[in-house]
């Protein structure tokens, strides 16, 4: 009896052991909801950074600013009628002077001389619209970017990131977005035009993306589509800006 009773108790121990590794193994692979998603690649620092372009400023994300990083990480000078970038942190670059109002477009002209050339995958840039409260931690503001690989992404700071629309946070392909090949330059030209009833995206001279005003403002969105214009750059992006313009 007592030699039954010891090989019972050895097997349900054995099953025991084996149950408990096969949970940990599961929940190594599959990590439970709410945990931490995997960090994205880090934001580089660049060598001699800063803002010495006349008239411009700039500012971080505030999820790069926890981090420590700020907008001296990354380059941003003028050298002829080109804005050079070289950018670390994502961040916003924008002259106080560019403000609009009522109908209005806002364009810029991107060249990545070298696609790529800070990352291994493709991150994006553009125009942004509505801001307001920038130099403080309840900015707000639209932005239109295109990747090189043919796709772009809408998105909004507000009381929180929003995204109007049905692209959510993925970006979107578009046939209008070009495409560029590893380690080639691409060029994309990017305008946000304004009414006082919608505003539209457009790429390479296509509307990409449409929105009525009630999409864009109201509560946890932009506090208006009027407000300071400018420059919106992701993490580690090379890239060269001309013609940048606000017009009636």
């Amino acid at each position: 009896m007592r030699r039954v009773y010891a090989t019972t108790l050895a097997l349900v121990t054995a099953l025991s052991v084996v149950s408990m590794q096969a949970a940990q193994q599961a929940g190594a692979a599959a990590p439970q909801a709410g945990a931490a998603a995997p960090q994205a690649d880090a934001s580089r620092k660049v060598a001699g950074g800063g803002i010495t372009a006349a008239g411009w400023k700039g500012k971080v994300d505030a999820a790069e600013a926890t981090k420590g990083a700020t907008i001296n990480d990354s380059k941003f000078a003028q050298q002829g009628a080109e804005l050079r970038i070289n950018n670390g942190p994502a961040a916003i670059y924008w002259r106080p002077a560019d403000t609009a109002s009522g109908s209005y477009t806002v364009s810029a002209t991107f060249t990545e001389p070298k696609y790529m050339s800070s990352n291994d995958h493709p991150h994006p840039y553009g125009v942004f619209i509505g801001g307001q409260d920038l130099d403080t931690e309840k900015a707000s503001l639209l932005y239109c970017t295109p990747y090189g690989n043919g796709t772009f992404i809408v998105r909004g700071f507000g009381p929180a990131t929003f995204t109007p629309g049905t692209g959510g946070r993925r970006p979107v392909a578009n046939e209008a977005v070009k495409k560029a090949e590893t380690g080639g330059s691409v060029t994309q030209e990017v305008a946000w035009v304004v009414t006082p009833d919608k505003a539209d995206c457009k790429i390479n001279g296509t509307v990409v993306a449409s929105f009525p005003k009630a999409d864009l403002v109201g509560a946890g969105k932009l506090t208006s589509l009027d407000g300071i214009a400018g420059i919106r750059v992701a993490h580690n992006v090379d890239v060269n800006v001309t013609n940048f313009k606000v017009t009636k």
